[in-house]
């Protein structure tokens, strides 16, 4: 039950992922990869505050700043200079290895003995429910810090959901989904599309640096190679969730790239559980994602070629 609990959190903490990746993806359909760079960018940035002292809250508002330049600079290199999407992402992500590696001086930063959100958490589960206390949960023993931690991460998620709900029914939030959706049109508005895809990708990479800022806290370290296969794994996550939930409005969407991380996050803890080498992770969620873009098409053909032999 620990390790459920244990996942559900981490799953819960990669929804942010997820909601990065749904506005990149599926909001702008911009194949954004600087997500692998942005991860690892808001890890290092709230490390090395961490560590040198800084608040953890406020480490992890620089964290979503950092991210959310670093998206600005892919919008900005695709829209200013007319380099492909997926090329502007390149460019940005390899530079930010070295960034990276920059900003936290070594390829590896620690930071089991610092101050840090998930600390300040457990400090409050042991002032309201004591030291080491277990919570009996259908019937297995649980620790209470990880039930108020994962309680937390819950609280947080639900807050940047319906934040990010109210924001796109606002009138930049509705003109970028717009953008989205028929450029042409929305221009013949006045509005200046540039702009709204810059300010959407640097939004999306602003979530997904949070996510790899609050990961790295709940692992306790930062790690410059913690990035690689996250646009697939927030990927898979917006998938699943838009396969669960096949509502299109808006509050749905989101909603089922949240519970698709969690439960992909579950798939891949069920997995390690019966036996899976660690070393093929990356490999089956590279698959698992192919099939989750494919099956989708095939199923309706199918189903075109069912109602033709029945006619």
């Amino acid at each position: 039950m620990t390790l459920l609990v244990g996942s559900i959190t981490i799953g819960l903490i990669l929804a942010l992922l997820a909601l990065g990746i749904f506005i990149s993806f599926r909001i702008f359909d911009f194949p954004d990869i600087t997500a692998e760079g942005s991860f690892t960018f808001g890890a290092a940035l709230s490390a090395a505050l961490i560590v040198s002292g800084a608040n953890p809250i406020t480490a992890t508002a620089v964290a979503f700043v950092g991210g959310f330049a670093a998206g600005a600079a892919t919008g900005l290199i695709h829209t200013r200079f007319k380099i492909n999407p997926l090329l502007s992402g390149i460019l940005v992500m390899t530079a930010l290895y070295s960034v990276n590696l920059h900003v936290m001086g070594k390829s590896n930063v620690p930071l089991l003995s610092q101050r840090t959100l998930f600390t300040w958490f457990e400090s409050f589960s042991e002032t309201v429910s004591g030291k080491d206390t277990l919570v009996n949960l259908i019937g297995w023993s649980v620790p209470a810090k990880d039930l108020w931690t994962l309680f937390f991460c819950l609280l947080i998620i639900v807050f940047f959901g319906l934040l990010l709900l109210w924001y796109f029914r606002t009138n930049i939030g509705t003109a970028m989904r717009a953008t989205g959706d028929n450029d042409q049109m929305i221009r013949a508005l006045g509005v200046n599309t540039k702009v709204m895809i810059i300010f959407g990708v640097a939004l999306s990479n602003g979530f997904i640096a949070l996510a790899g800022s609050m990961l790295a806290q709940f692992q306790g370290f930062a790690d410059v190679q913690m990035g690689i296969g996250m646009m697939v794994w927030g990927l898979a996550s917006v998938i699943i969730g838009e396969a669960l939930i096949r509502d299109n409005s808006l509050g749905f969407v989101i909603a089922g790239a949240v519970i698709g991380a969690v439960l992909f996050r579950l798939l891949v803890a069920i997995a390690l559980r019966w036996g899976m080498n660690p070393n093929d992770l990356k490999l089956i969620t590279a698959a698992f994602v192919f099939l989750a873009l494919v099956l989708p098409g095939f199923m309706k053909k199918t189903k075109k070629v069912k109602l033709i032999r029945t006619k």
